[in-house]
Protein backbone atom coordinates (compact mmCIF):
# COMPACT_ATOMS: atom_id res chain seq x y z
CA UNK A 1 0.00 0.00 0.00
CA UNK A 2 2.88 2.38 0.81
CA UNK A 3 4.41 1.67 -2.63
CA UNK A 4 1.09 2.48 -4.31
CA UNK A 5 0.77 5.77 -2.43
CA UNK A 6 4.39 6.68 -3.21
CA UNK A 7 3.97 5.84 -6.92
CA UNK A 8 0.73 7.82 -7.05
CA UNK A 9 2.43 10.81 -5.46
CA UNK A 10 5.35 10.64 -7.91
CA UNK A 11 3.00 10.35 -10.90
CA UNK A 12 0.93 13.33 -9.74
CA UNK A 13 4.06 15.38 -9.13
CA UNK A 14 5.43 14.59 -12.60
CA UNK A 15 2.22 15.36 -14.47
CA UNK A 16 1.53 18.56 -12.53
CA UNK A 17 4.96 19.89 -13.51
CA UNK A 18 4.36 19.34 -17.20
CA UNK A 19 3.53 22.64 -18.83
CA UNK A 20 0.97 22.61 -21.61
CA UNK A 21 2.58 24.07 -24.70
CA UNK A 22 0.77 26.80 -26.60
CA UNK A 23 0.02 26.02 -30.23
CA UNK A 24 1.52 28.87 -32.26
CA UNK A 25 -0.74 28.31 -35.26
CA UNK A 26 -3.63 29.58 -33.16
CA UNK A 27 -1.72 32.71 -32.08
CA UNK A 28 0.12 33.67 -35.28
CA UNK A 29 2.16 36.72 -36.23
CA UNK A 30 0.69 40.03 -35.09
CA UNK A 31 -1.32 40.76 -38.24
CA UNK A 32 -2.37 44.19 -36.94
CA UNK A 33 1.13 45.49 -37.85
CA UNK A 34 0.23 44.81 -41.51
CA UNK A 35 -3.28 46.28 -41.31
CA UNK A 36 -4.26 48.67 -44.09
CA UNK A 37 -7.39 50.51 -45.14
CA UNK A 38 -8.11 50.09 -48.83
CA UNK A 39 -9.63 52.81 -50.96
CA UNK A 40 -12.63 51.28 -52.72
CA UNK A 41 -11.97 53.55 -55.71
CA UNK A 42 -8.59 51.90 -56.39
CA UNK A 43 -8.52 49.89 -59.59
CA UNK A 44 -7.49 46.61 -58.02
CA UNK A 45 -8.29 43.16 -59.28
CA UNK A 46 -10.07 40.80 -56.86
CA UNK A 47 -9.01 37.18 -56.64
CA UNK A 48 -9.57 34.08 -54.55
CA UNK A 49 -7.10 31.20 -54.24
CA UNK A 50 -7.29 27.69 -52.79
CA UNK A 51 -4.32 25.98 -51.09
CA UNK A 52 -4.31 22.37 -49.91
CA UNK A 53 -2.51 21.72 -46.62
CA UNK A 54 -1.78 18.47 -44.81
CA UNK A 55 -1.50 18.60 -41.03
CA UNK A 56 -1.62 14.79 -41.08
CA UNK A 57 -0.93 12.09 -43.65
CA UNK A 58 -1.78 8.42 -43.62
CA UNK A 59 0.98 6.00 -42.64
CA UNK A 60 0.77 2.23 -43.19
CA UNK A 61 -3.05 2.25 -43.36
CA UNK A 62 -6.10 4.49 -43.15
CA UNK A 63 -6.12 3.90 -39.39
CA UNK A 64 -2.68 5.33 -38.65
CA UNK A 65 -1.69 8.95 -39.30
CA UNK A 66 1.54 10.89 -39.07
CA UNK A 67 1.47 14.54 -37.89
CA UNK A 68 3.18 17.25 -39.95
CA UNK A 69 4.21 20.85 -39.50
CA UNK A 70 2.77 23.00 -42.27
CA UNK A 71 4.41 26.25 -43.30
CA UNK A 72 2.12 28.44 -45.40
CA UNK A 73 3.81 31.20 -47.40
CA UNK A 74 1.86 34.23 -48.61
CA UNK A 75 4.07 35.71 -51.35
CA UNK A 76 3.90 38.91 -53.31
CA UNK A 77 5.39 37.98 -56.69
CA UNK A 78 5.48 41.58 -57.94
CA UNK A 79 8.77 43.43 -57.78
CA UNK A 80 7.09 46.84 -58.05
CA UNK A 81 3.56 46.74 -56.58
CA UNK A 82 2.13 46.15 -53.11
CA UNK A 83 -0.66 43.57 -52.91
CA UNK A 84 -3.40 43.14 -50.33
CA UNK A 85 -4.61 39.98 -48.66
CA UNK A 86 -8.22 40.37 -47.55
CA UNK A 87 -8.71 37.01 -45.89
CA UNK A 88 -6.80 33.85 -44.91
CA UNK A 89 -9.27 31.22 -43.72
CA UNK A 90 -8.28 27.71 -42.60
CA UNK A 91 -10.65 24.75 -43.13
CA UNK A 92 -10.57 21.14 -41.95
CA UNK A 93 -10.95 17.94 -44.00
CA UNK A 94 -14.75 18.25 -43.91
CA UNK A 95 -14.78 21.86 -45.16
CA UNK A 96 -15.59 23.33 -41.75
CA UNK A 97 -13.94 26.69 -41.08
CA UNK A 98 -11.48 26.40 -38.20
CA UNK A 99 -10.20 29.98 -38.05
CA UNK A 100 -9.50 33.17 -39.95
CA UNK A 101 -6.10 34.69 -39.38
CA UNK A 102 -7.11 38.35 -39.67
CA UNK A 103 -10.34 40.29 -40.07
CA UNK A 104 -8.98 43.27 -41.99
CA UNK A 105 -6.92 43.70 -45.16
CA UNK A 106 -3.15 43.34 -44.81
CA UNK A 107 -0.46 44.41 -47.24
CA UNK A 108 2.57 42.65 -48.69
CA UNK A 109 5.26 44.94 -50.09
CA UNK A 110 6.95 44.04 -53.41
CA UNK A 111 8.57 40.58 -53.16
CA UNK A 112 7.59 40.30 -49.48
CA UNK A 113 6.52 37.03 -47.83
CA UNK A 114 4.40 36.50 -44.72
CA UNK A 115 3.94 33.08 -43.12
CA UNK A 116 1.43 31.04 -41.20
CA UNK A 117 2.71 27.99 -39.32
CA UNK A 118 0.45 25.07 -38.44
CA UNK A 119 2.21 23.29 -35.58
CA UNK A 120 2.83 19.56 -35.77
CA UNK A 121 0.66 19.05 -32.68
CA UNK A 122 -2.22 21.06 -34.23
CA UNK A 123 -4.04 18.23 -36.01
CA UNK A 124 -7.45 19.91 -36.09
CA UNK A 125 -7.30 20.25 -39.89
CA UNK A 126 -6.73 16.55 -40.51
CA UNK A 127 -5.56 14.90 -43.71
CA UNK A 128 -7.40 17.20 -46.11
CA UNK A 129 -7.18 20.68 -44.61
CA UNK A 130 -6.99 23.77 -46.79
CA UNK A 131 -6.91 27.55 -46.97
CA UNK A 132 -8.93 30.05 -48.93
CA UNK A 133 -7.19 33.37 -49.57
CA UNK A 134 -8.96 36.46 -50.87
CA UNK A 135 -6.77 39.18 -52.30
CA UNK A 136 -6.48 42.40 -54.31
CA UNK A 137 -3.64 43.17 -56.69
CA UNK A 138 -3.07 45.84 -59.34
CA UNK A 139 -4.68 45.00 -62.69
CA UNK A 140 -2.28 43.45 -65.20
CA UNK A 141 0.16 42.66 -62.37
CA UNK A 142 1.22 39.21 -61.21
CA UNK A 143 -1.01 37.25 -58.84
CA UNK A 144 0.15 36.46 -55.31
CA UNK A 145 1.51 32.97 -54.72
CA UNK A 146 0.43 30.85 -51.78
CA UNK A 147 2.55 27.77 -51.03
CA UNK A 148 2.52 25.07 -48.39
CA UNK A 149 5.58 23.20 -47.19
CA UNK A 150 4.78 20.23 -44.98
CA UNK A 151 7.50 18.42 -43.07
CA UNK A 152 8.29 16.15 -40.18
CA UNK A 153 11.36 14.53 -38.72
CA UNK A 154 11.26 11.52 -36.44
CA UNK A 155 14.57 10.05 -35.35
CA UNK A 156 16.77 9.94 -38.43
CA UNK A 157 13.89 9.92 -40.88
CA UNK A 158 12.47 13.07 -42.42
CA UNK A 159 9.81 13.81 -44.94
CA UNK A 160 8.73 16.98 -46.72
CA UNK A 161 6.63 18.03 -49.69
CA UNK A 162 5.06 21.16 -51.11
CA UNK A 163 1.73 22.36 -52.48
CA UNK A 164 0.85 25.46 -54.51
CA UNK A 165 -2.31 27.49 -54.63
CA UNK A 166 -4.81 27.49 -57.45
CA UNK A 167 -6.85 30.54 -58.34
CA UNK A 168 -10.56 29.78 -58.07
CA UNK A 169 -12.00 33.24 -58.77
Amino acid sequence: MKKFILLSFVAIALFSCMEEKEISSINPENWSKRKITLNTKDSLEYGKSYLSIYSQIYSSSEHKTHNLTAMVSLRNTSDIDTIYILKAEYFDTHGTSLRSYFNHPIYLAPLETAEIIIDEMDIEGGTGSNFIFEWNAPKDGPEPLFEGVMNSTVGQQGLSFTTQSRRIK
